[in-house]
């Protein structure tokens, strides 16, 4: 039985920047099929390769983010390098890049200059605080995007200072968006025939999913502080300690969802409470009724506990590690953990493709390339019908 043709089969990227937000939209494009083609300079491999744990000296997080690409070499600060870049672009659809503004101009490869060898291009350009404004020359870092876009200020606890969430979230966040606006632009080149910058900013990323933080502040006068693991005025939503000592999530602030809840603790005299009974007055009374429901919670072991709530269909789950995740039988009944043949390390496990299609779904066939420019002669011999002869001269004088 033959596979489905890939939904980004046929498409081709070339991918530049290092580390998180444009490689991480490179590793979700090429989940479904685009052609993509990492470049890094041949002086200075990402630093991604060394990133996570390391195992035989190898990095844990590149084979995941580099995921399904091809790896060249290419000196763009060399004007060969620049002329060998454009003849890629030329016969590619999309170019992710995330360095700091003004860097692939003064590399003579902006957009202007690279439309007129491709006018169907699209240029995906994720940078700290976005292409124009005052603050576009500044660096900027996924950790900054977040502080800037109002994330760190509303998570940790009231009494602490702002934290950080523990993953790079900014710059995937970034990654997403930019992504969705390649796609919007591929599509709309269907129609146009021609292509077009997509802009992302890492602190407007962040923004974007600050819900209604601008309008409680401008209309309302209220400025959303940090508190914890709560939600402001959404009861209850919180994590509840257990007899067995851990902690079980519980998310039953809709008023139909409480009322199960409830009736699993055996008080449903609890959603008719005039303290209890509608949204706003949960909101109003959230820490005696968090107490309510903890004082229920710690009779219960967690699993216990999460069966009874399940029986009453009210949402709740466990805080998972790694070990968790691997042992949660949902987890691999949906293929969220799959396994890859990784030439130093064997059978690699990471994370699955995110979304699921049903008729053509994203795949793994590889993971990312071990070596760099493990590609070069199949990119440049075949697409540029390049030499061998020329190849070893391009190497020699350090373009490739």
């Amino acid at each position: 039985m033959t596979q489905e043709r890939l939904p980004l089969q046929g498409i081709r990227v070339l991918e530049l920047g290092t580390l998180l937000a444009g490689p991480f939209s490179g590793r979700l494009l090429a989940d479904f099929g685009a052609e993509v083609i990492k470049i890094e300079p041949p002086d200075k491999p990402d630093p991604m390769r060394k990133w996570g744990k390391q195992v035989e000296e190898q990095g844990l997080w590149w084979p995941i983010q580099s995921r399904n690409k091809k790896s060249i070499t290419l000196n763009l600060r060399e004007e060969e390098g620049q002329r060998m870049f454009k003849e890629l672009a030329a016969k590619s659809d999309i170019i992710i890049e995330n360095f700091r503004p003004g860097t692939m101009e003064k590399w003579n490869l902006s957009y202007e200059e690279l439309a007129a060898v491709n006018e169907k291009l699209i240029m995906v350009r994720t940078s700290g605080f976005g292409q124009t404004g005052p603050y576009k020359n500044r660096a900027g870092f996924g950790s900054v995007g977040e502080a800037m876009g109002g994330l760190r200020y509303v998570t940790g606890f009231p009494d602490r200072a702002p934290s950080r969430i523990g993953i790079s979230i900014g710059d995937t966040l970034a990654a997403l968006f930019a992504t969705i606006g390649c796609l919007t632009a591929l599509q709309e080149r269907n129609h146009s025939g021609k292509g077009q910058v997509v802009d992302t900013a890492l602190y407007e990323a962040v923004f974007a999913v600050m819900e209604s933080i601008i309008p409680d502040y401008m209309l309302a006068g209220y400025i959303r502080e940090r508190m914890g693991n709560i939600l402001p005025g959404v009861a209850p939503s919180n994590i509840y300690f257990t007899k067995d000592k851990t902690y079980v999530v519980i998310g039953a602030n809709a008023d139909g969802v409480f009322k199960r809840l409830c009736q699993a603790m055996e008080k449903p005299e609890l959603a008719e409470h005039p303290n209890y009974a509608t949204h706003t007055a949960r909101g109003e009374n959230m820490k005696a009724l968090d107490a309510l429901i903890e004082e229920w919670t710690k009779t219960l072991p967690a699993k216990e506990c999460l069966a009874r709530l399940e029986d009453f269909g009210v949402p709740s789950g466990l805080i998972y590690s790694a070990k968790d995740i691997l042992e949660d039988p949902h987890y691999q009944e949906r293929e969220m953990i799959i396994k890859v043949e990784h030439p130093t390390l064997g059978e690699f496990p990471m994370p699955g493709v995110v979304p699921k299609l049903s008729r053509t779904p994203g795949r793994v066939s590889q993971p990312g390339p071990e070596k760099m420019g493990k590609h070069n002669e199949e990119i440049y011999g075949e697409l540029l019908q390049t030499s061998h002869h020329e190849l070893t001269r391009l190497k020699e004088d350090g373009i490739i």
